[in-house]
Formats: C-alpha cells, sequence, structure tokens
C-alpha cells in the first residue's frame, strides 16, 4: 500500500492578524488615546504590540500579517513595525468590538488566498521569552488542525488563581490524534461552553474542576469557516466580508467603504457573535506564562517585590506602607522621590503631566476617570 501523502499548509497561506485598536483605557495615565497600552514599553525594551510580533514573524510572512487598528494610532503603529507593509495596517473608522474587525480581517485574507488559515490575536498580551516557544508550537499545531477541517481553534490558558476579569471555557474530552499525522505536541479538547466573567466563588470552583481554561481572545481558523461561521451566525457581518472581499486588493476602495460601512454595523464581541453559537469550537491547552495586563495593579506580577509587598519602578521610599504598585514614568535624572506612609493595596503612578492614586480594588473606575477627563475642557489633553 503507498504511504500517504503528507498534507502540509503552505507558509504562504498563513496570516496573522493582530488586532490593536483598543485605548486601554484601565491602563490610563501611563496608556493614552494617542499611545494606547500595545504602543507601551513597559517591562521591556520593546512595545508590547512589536513583541507580539516577535512571537509570530517566524512563523508567518511579515506581508501576510495585519494590524487592525484605528486612524489616531496607525501611523505610530507603522512606526513600530517598519517591516509590516504599510497597506496591511488598515485603521477602522469607529469601533465596532471584535466581530467587525474580525470579518474585516477574513475579507483581508481571503482576498490573498482562499485556502489561507489566519490567527487572530491581542496585540497587548504578556509572553515570557520561555513561553513565547511554547506559544509558537501551539499556534504551529493550530495552523495545522485549522487547515484540516472546519473547526475554529482558541487558545485557553491554564487558570493559576480564580480570576473574576476573564471569561472561561469549559475543556472537554480531549481529540484523539489524526489518522496518518504524528500526534500534536499541542493537546486539543472540544469546548463544552462558555462562562462570562464569574463572581469569585464561581471562578474558584471553575478553577479547582481543572476543566475550565482563560478565555484569552486568540483564535485560528480558516477562511473558508469563519465566511460559514458569519452566513450561519451572522449574516450582516457576511455581507459586509463578502463586499470587503472584492476590493480588499484597492487599499483607497477599502477605506472608502469602509467609511460608508462601519458605523452601520453594530458593536458586538467575536465570542458572543459567534464562539457561544458554534458547535465546532476547539480548544487548544495554552500551557505557557500569559497575563493579558487588565488594569494597573496587575504590573506588580511583573515587578520585583520588597519585604512588605511592594512592587516599584520609581524612586521610592515608605514607612509602614504595604503591597503598594510604584509606577513612575518620567526619565530617571527627573524622578522625584515618592514618599509613603501607611498606604496600604494601593497604586500610584506618576508621569510627567498627572499623578494618579486609586486603591487596587477600585483600579476599574480608571475607565471612568477617563471618561471624565474627556468631558472635561480643562483636564481633556491628558486622555
Amino acid at each position: 500500500m503507498p504511504a500517504k501523502k503528507k498534507i502540509t499548509l503552505d507558509p504562504k497561506d498563513r496570516f496573522v492578524t493582530i488586532l490593536a485598536g483598543g485605548k486601554g483605557e484601565r491602563f490610563w495615565p501611563l496608556s493614552r488615546e494617542a499611545t494606547p497600552k500595545q504602543l507601551l514599553a513597559l517591562l521591556d525594551k520593546k512595545s508590547f504590540l512589536q513583541q507580539t510580533f516577535e512571537r509570530v514573524k517566524s512563523l508567518v510572512p511579515a506581508k501576510n500579517i495585519f494590524i487592525i487598528t484605528n486612524e489616531s494610532q496607525a501611523a505610530a503603529i507603522r512606526k513600530q513595525l517598519p517591516r509590516v507593509p504599510k497597506d496591511n495596517v488598515i485603521a477602522e473608522p469607529c469601533g465596532r468590538d471584535t466581530c467587525p474587525a474580525i470579518t474585516l480581517a477574513a475579507a483581508l485574507v481571503g482576498a490573498r488566498s482562499t485556502t489561507g488559515v489566519m490567527a487572530v490575536l491581542p496585540s497587548d498580551h504578556v509572553i515570557s521569552a520561555k513561553g513565547a516557544k511554547k506559544f509558537q508550537r501551539i499556534l504551529e499545531d493550530s495552523f495545522d488542525l485549522a487547515s484540516r477541517g472546519q473547526a475554529i481553534i482558541t487558545i485557553g490558558i491554564q487558570p493559576t488563581s480564580p480570576e473574576t476579569g476573564y471569561g472561561y471555557i469549559h475543556a472537554g474530552e480531549a481529540l484523539p490524534a489524526l489518522p496518518g499525522r504524528k500526534p500534536y505536541k499541542t493537546v486539543f479538547h472540544r469546548a463544552e461552553r462558555f462562562v462570562e466573567k464569574p463572581h469569585f466563588d464561581k471562578a474558584l470552583r471553575l478553577v479547582n474542576s481543572g476543566d475550565y481554561r482563560w478565555n484569552a481572545g486568540m483564535f485560528v481558523f480558516s477562511f473558508t469557516t469563519i465566511i460559514e461561521s458569519l452566513l450561519k451566525h451572522q449574516k450582516p457581518l457576511h455581507a459586509a466580508c463578502e463586499k470587503w472581499f472584492h476590493i480588499a486588493g484597492n487599499p483607497t476602495k477599502l477605506k472608502r467603504a469602509l467609511k460608508k460601512d462601519y458605523p452601520e454595523l453594530k458593536k458586538t464581541s467575536f465570542d458572543y457573535a459567534v464562539m457561544e453559537h458554534a458547535q465546532n469550537v476547539i480548544v487548544a491547552d495554552g500551557d505557557f506564562d500569559w497575563d493579558d495586563l487588565g488594569a494597573l495593579p496587575a504590573l506588580a506580577r511583573h515587578l520585583k517585590a520588597d519585604a512588605e509587598g511592594n512592587c516599584a519602578n520609581a524612586d521610592f521610599i515608605h514607612v509602614d506602607a504595604a503591597r503598594n504598585v510604584i509606577f513612575d514614568t518620567r526619565p530617571a535624572k527627573q524622578r522625584t522621590p515618592i514618599a509613603l506612609v501607611g498606604l496600604r493595596d494601593c497604586v500610584i503612578v506618576q508621569t510627567a503631566d498627572v499623578t494618579l492614586i486609586t486603591h487596587k480594588r477600585d483600579a476599574q473606575k480608571v475607565r471612568e476617570l477617563v471618561k471624565k477627563l474627556a468631558e472635561s475642557k480643562v483636564h481633556k489633553h491628558l486622555v
């Protein structure tokens, strides 16, 4: 009997879309409208966006990497990623959440290759150098699996704590090895259900069960799979995708069409619009160090703590202060001491033009503060 021909996905049919349109409001004042979190180099010499690009450049040609962003960030992104073709950085006319952005990405990929397989990745995640190698292996396996069938693959992160700010995915039965193929190093599961951000007690139960993964918003699927999913679950977006597909090769026409079409689209996340309805979702075990730095207190996970648990990137001195996060963005020569007495469980951020002080439990309310600043004639420039 002749040996089965090995099926491999041609690198030219691999694509990556990086979603980089977020404002990072919960990270204010480090993050601003023109320089949001993904464009900042807070924990490394390279920005979070640049690190995301570095993790995928060995798997996908730079010409096959798209960045979906907005007008205020497009120029800075092109400057940060000079290897990505200028026309591969596409600015949405207005924010419509992740499903319209992914629909646009599908049109761009399909115009290049109707047999293409695409990964959709956030631009602001933190993955350690050691974790990056595992991430690349999982992405490689996911590209291969997605090319062989009608699966929507999502990378689910192994939870380490009962986080209430993340969605969860119930990872069911592990998939058997594919016939005629060497088993993947990645473990894939059938996705049973999605759980939106749970309260603490429920999150604790989910983590302790061992059957749930954090929903990190990382997806892999073929062009044909996403088209069929939109047709089944989101017909208006399917129609938009078909329209954009035919003009995606002409940046001027596409920009004109997006300007007309986008304001009419409904705001909807990919999780809500597609993932929670689809029956073909596969969860890839993400067994690597990962953090999405959702809010300022998360900086503590990446800064060295003193004996009292204070984590500082600043000229910092204290008496009886504990478990605080202190971050100063000013150049070393311009820094003045930040002195704390008796303060506990707070976040202090110092920039050249503003000081923020908040209790950790209220850090999510920074978004409300940003909204208030935007409405203020005196302080609008700080947004």
